[in-house]
């Protein structure tokens, strides 16, 4: 039988939502696969025409503040320090806020910009560049209000670890373009790693191939991928060789597609040796666009790894995702909604913003998806704690999104006075899983897995597109 690479993703997703384990394994039991086709990230059509090709997915990991970014609310402002109402905190649950929180207006000054008259806050000058090239959702909402479980609910659609991440299932369902580059990379900055850690790129119960491969900002991009002392690229060709035909006479007999993850994680990474080094060269850039990005070649920063993403996905990386953490604002020392919040904004106003333009002026971002998201918003109530704060808060909060397919300068979506509630366009989490993967070309509910007796998707049983968004 010849091998059809896109046969447990395209073929299933035709046939309904079938997944790999019912339609592939019996099937790779029947053939002899090839060395250059045993790559389970050859790329393949989805089920219709996509808008888009790549994801780049900018993490605030914390929970931006949209009250003090993006949402003016004078309201809140004329009641502040006074008590919320009863009917919006009764039976409510939040993680820290005490019984006698108040309301809490926002200290910064808030300007509108662009056609769109997109309202921001004086922490973001450099995002007045892009408010009419980004739609804004401004109620959106979620159903987590811990951070490790409302990291991994936006990452892969679950509050616990063990679901594959979106990056993972768009994978999955496309392949990559690259064969020198993993198809899903993770970069990260900030003073310390997300939480949730590696869980929120995890390929969950999919094939290994699909999960997220950390790339390093100095040094090394990925430990151990040059040779010892005394190894040739022709003593490393002949050991992948040895081994991929090893490992092609264990999959006839076995067809666990974990063997073809190895094989080809063997391949990508000899490739890799070559690659990755001309990747991490920032300094071939020119000095117009590291100043664009605020960029320092031989650094680890947000800017940075801004100018990383667009260099993947020039390259044919499907999906890069980047998280920046410190968005944590309780109040208290080094966690406060002025200075904290102030030097958070700094170290990514300015890439994030570069990013949609560079990608803009390459042509690049009409096929290229760029998302701007925490984990959720911020109450209207604030912390007292030696410093201004808010805590955590799932009803309503502020993301953006730029790239084919949207409409851009477009603002969906209204809160209540108070920035409590969502009043207009209320987009949940899994809405927003579904809209992607729309304009990657697939219909959510038919890209799944079939995983312990029952087929599994991004979106679990819920989701919509919003088409109010769409171009």
């Amino acid at each position: 039988m010849p091998h059809n690479p896109s046969l447990h993703r395209r073929d299933f997703l035709h046939a309904g939502p079938i997944g790999l384990g019912a339609i592939a394994l019996s099937q790779l039991l029947q053939r002899d696969l090839p060395a250059a086709e045993s790559n389970p990230l050859l790329p393949h059509p989805p089920q219709s025409a996509p808008k888009i090709k790549n994801v780049i997915f900018l993490f605030m990991a914390g929970g931006p503040s949209q009250l003090d970014l993006f949402e003016d609310k004078p309201v809140l402002r004329t009641y502040d320090g006074q008590p919320p109402p009863d009917s919006l905190i009764a039976g409510r649950r939040f993680a820290f806020l005490k019984p006698d929180a108040k309301l809490l207006g926002s200290r910064q000054k808030f300007m509108k910009y662009g056609e769109c008259g997109m309202e921001l806050s004086e922490l973001l000058p450099y995002h007045r560049q892009i408010v009419d090239d980004v739609c804004w959702l401004r109620g959106v909402k979620t159903d987590v209000f811990n951070h490790g479980p409302a990291k991994l609910f936006l990452n892969c659609g679950f509050q616990a670890p063990g679901r594959p991440s979106l990056g993972s299932w768009v994978t999955y369902g496309l392949g990559s373009p690259s064969s020198d580059l993993p198809g899903f990379v993770v970069l990260q900055s900030g003073p310390r790693g997300p939480r949730a850690g590696n869980t929120l790129w995890s390929s969950g119960f999919l094939p290994t191939s699909y999960q997220g491969v950390p790339l390093r900002g100095q040094g090394a991009p990925i430990l151990d991928l040059d040779n010892p002392v005394g190894v040739t690229p022709e003593d490393q060709r002949e050991f992948v060789n040895a081994v991929a035909d090893l490992n092609r006479l264990r999959m006839q007999t076995v067809a666990d597609p974990e063997i073809a993850t190895r094989i080809n994680a063997y391949e990508t990474a000899f490739r890799m040796q070559t690659s990755a080094p001309e990747l991490m060269r920032l300094q071939d850039e020119t000095a117009e666009t590291l100043d664009l990005y605020g960029a320092k070649p031989g650094g680890s920063s947000f800017a940075n790894n801004c100018l990383l993403a667009r260099r993947l996905v020039e390259r044919g990386v499907r999906f890069v995702q980047l998280y920046h953490t410190d968005w944590d604002h309780h109040g208290g020392n080094g966690a406060d909604l002025e200075e904290a919040l102030a030097k958070v904004c700094k170290d990514v106003d300015q890439a994030a913003a570069a990013l949609v333009l560079d990608l803009k002026r390459r042509g690049l971002l009409d096929e290229t998806l760029v998302v701007w998201s925490g984990e959720f918003g911020r109450t209207p109530m604030g912390e007292q704690r030696g410093t201004l704060g808010r805590d955590h808060h799932i009803d309503s909060f502020t993301l953006w999104m730029a790239g084919g397919g949207l409409k851009a300068g477009h603002l969906h979506g209204e809160t209540d006075e108070l920035g409590f509630g969502v009043t207009a366009g209320q987009v949940h989490v899994h809405d927003l899983h579904a809209t992607i993967l729309h304009l990657l070309g697939f219909n959510h509910e038919q890209l799944t897995y079939r995983f312990q007796g029952r087929d599994f998707r991004l979106t679990d049983v819920h989701g919509k597109v919003v088409h109010d968004i769409l171009a």
